[in-house]
């Protein structure tokens, strides 16, 4: 059974966040727009998406 993978796009610019968030866009491999990273389904990912989630489009792969 293969794990699903979510890929991350991040669309906005961080400037203006919260501290949690700019801390959540780094955590997430991210830094500027138009960026994109690849990373496991799980509630962990899931949590930091949210935090994120007016900043980042998400598709599942």
């Amino acid at each position: 059974m293969s794990e699903k993978t979510l890929k991350i796009i991040q669309v906005r610019s961080i400037i203006g966040g919260t501290k949690k968030q700019k801390e959540t866009i780094k955590a997430l491999g991210l830094g500027r727009p138009n960026y994109q990273v690849d990373r496991k389904d799980n509630p962990c990912t899931r949590g930091q998406i949210r935090v994120v989630q007016h900043l980042v489009k998400v598709e599942e792969v």
